[in-house]
């Protein structure tokens, strides 16, 4: 797809994706676009140049930004999502979009359940007022609820829904879920997101990040799972309605949230600084030392069969 003699030009889109770039200069040329403030200039210079952008495919990719790269044909997203991505805009434009399928689920959902236990049984709290000497005997009179016999519920049934209910199950959780289509499962599916939140002491957001599920997770949704329910949202920030939780929570209409992902991305710290009953951490549930490389490999294999017009190995469907 390029002269022999002239290696391939690949964009980096973001700033966070800088470590790949050792792994990418030795077949192409490395452009970062972060680098490029003047977007005009840009796109009439170096732009026109690009043949494939490796991307993280939460962040927002614009047509605006695409449609003047008249080489471009492979957005190569590094992570699992690509809801920053316009795939079907893409595809009519004749532009490939790959992911990395399926290479982090069991990882998301370790982290998922890990918050949830942390906000469930006050861990981090419990940890915050060791550390400041506010320990007293009183704390130990303020028992939590156990997990034994309580019902969990899956929002999105996919490789990290399945592997969050296989987890809680082993807490002796009861498990059903809900989604848009129908699957085989072993799991029982609700008759609906508001039925399913009413059922559930603990609510797993495992879906896609898509614009048909923006503020799924909405304020009756969270006023259906109630005042001792634990929201939990490895998914998108997109997902859930944050001005709506944040209120639910101060006002006590929802019981605690497990979240580590945010609508605005790095979330301002002032936003969360009264919202009590809470366990943040920075979108990292997905990235561990043994899930990194392979969603780099999966990504550079997809550019080394765009390139030498092979099918690619992890195209995204639908």
């Amino acid at each position: 797809m390029t002269d022999a003699q002239t290696p391939p030009v690949v964009l980096i889109s973001h700033e966070m994706l800088l470590p790949l770039q050792g792994a990418l200069e030795p077949a192409y040329r490395v452009i970062r676009l972060w680098e490029h403030p003047d977007r005009a200039a840009f796109l009439a210079g170096a732009g026109r140049e690009v043949q494939a952008i490796v991307h993280a495919g939460e962040i927002k990719l614009s047509p605006d930004l695409l449609r003047d790269m008249p080489k471009l044909g492979l957005i190569a997203c590094v992570s699992v999502g690509y809801d920053g991505v316009d795939v079907p805009w893409c595809r009519a434009h004749g532009i490939a979009v790959s992911h990395s399928q399926g290479l982090n689920a069991e990882d998301v959902a370790d982290h998922a359940v890990g918050a949830f236990l942390a906000a469930w049984r006050g861990i981090v709290l419990g940890d915050r007022i060791v550390r400041e000497g506010r320990w007293t005997h009183a704390d130990r009179m303020r028992p939590r609820p156990g997990l034994r016999g309580r019902k969990a519920g899956i929002v999105g049934l996919g490789h990290i829904g399945a592997a969050v209910a296989r987890r809680v199950e082993a807490f002796g959780m009861t498990v059903s879920w809900w989604g848009p289509n129908d699957k085989d499962s072993a799991w029982p599916k609700a008759e609906g997101l508001l039925a399913l939140a009413r059922d559930s002491d603990a609510l797993f957001v495992c879906c896609r990040g898509d614009a048909a599920n923006h503020h799924l997770i909405s304020a009756p949704v969270i006023e259906a799972l109630g005042a001792r329910g634990c929201l939990v949202n490895v998914a998108r920030g997109s997902v859930v309605d944050e001005d709506a939780l944040i209120a639910a929570l101060k006002d006590g209409r929802l019981g605690m949230a497990a979240l580590d992902v945010f609508e605005t991305e790095p979330t301002p710290a002032a936003r969360w600084a009264d919202a009590p009953n809470t366990v943040l951490t920075p979108h990292t549930a997905g990235g561990t030392l043994e899930s990194i490389p392979k969603m780099v490999g999966q990504t550079l294999e997809n550019l080394r069969r765009f390139f030498h017009g092979e099918p690619l190995l992890s195209p995204v469907q639908g």
